[in-house]
């Protein structure tokens, strides 16, 4: 039974949720005399799958911007493991162990799949562009650990086959497996996806299901995750935020969500007897 008062607790499927890690407290955005997020407040907590949902237009990649420190919000607090946190740029917010895939796939074309892979380890490189070149004694070490769990990575998301292959000759369901997987290389705390099932086919769908409750089970990764597939939603999430015309118009459990009036009314369509 879950207590969501609790500091942790236990799924049914015996997953620990820990207290809450990240917090969004009263978060407006704007932009011009546009408002494209009023007045929101969410939590996210360790360990869990969370899930963003509302028809287009909500402002839900909008929010997860704001997350990733790609928008700093006019009004409203980010707190992130108990501390407030000031206005930051993207590379800082990774710095802090966070870390995303995008709505439109935003990988190195002419790269292999291992070389993407290893671009979400440069907040593990410390040796100098110098020593790199040299690639002797603190580098070749480096690199060489870095390889090796690049290469742990691929062997988990299934891509061995293809990690010699240049990204643009994939089809594009791989190419959001290698999204996934050079995101899951900068070993974040939390992890965020935007629409990662996005243009896939159902049997695509499936292996990215599968793959996201796996990094969650055995990486142990916070993960929020924005997602058109209702289906999807309720069966991988832990708790659902529902968003709509830049308000929140829900948040529970993925049964508590299905069951607000305003939310199937806004986004699910009207109930039927």
């Amino acid at each position: 039974m879950k207590d969501m008062d609790a500091d942790s607790y236990t799924t049914e499927d015996g997953r620990r949720i820990g207290g809450v890690v990240m917090e969004m407290r009263n978060i407006t955005l704007r932009f011009g005399g546009v408002v494209a997020i009023k007045d929101i407040s969410f939590d996210i907590r360790e360990g869990e799958i969370r899930a963003i949902i509302g028809p287009n237009g909500a402002g839900k990649s909008s929010m997860l911007n704001v997350i990733s420190g790609f928008y700093n919000p006019q009004e409203g607090e980010v707190y992130y493991k108990g501390e407030r946190r000031p206005p930051m740029k993207p590379y800082q917010v990774a710095q802090q162990g966070i870390a995303r895939t995008f709505q439109n796939i935003a990988l190195f074309e002419g790269m292999t799949v291992l070389d993407n892979v290893m671009t979400g380890r440069i907040r593990q490189m410390s040796s100098g562009l110098l020593a790199q070149a040299i690639w002797k004694g603190k580098a070749e070490r480096e690199e060489v650990a870095n390889r090796e769990q690049v290469e742990k990575i691929i062997d988990f998301l299934e891509i061995q086959h293809i990690r010699k292959t240049p990204v643009g000759r994939l089809p594009y369901g791989l190419k959001k497996r290698v999204e996934l997987a050079r995101a899951l290389a900068a070993e974040p705390s939390i992890l965020l996806l935007d629409e990662p099932m996005a243009g896939m086919n159902v049997e695509e769908k499936e292996d990215m299901s599968r793959f996201i409750l796996d990094v969650n089970d055995e990486f142990g990764s916070t993960i929020a995750l924005i997602e058109h597939d209702m289906g999807v939603v309720m069966d991988l999430s832990d708790r659902v935020v529902v968003m709509d015309y830049g308000k929140k118009i829900g948040d529970g459990t993925p049964d508590e969500v299905r069951n607000n009036q305003a939310v199937i009314d806004a986004y699910l369509g009207v109930a039927h007897d």
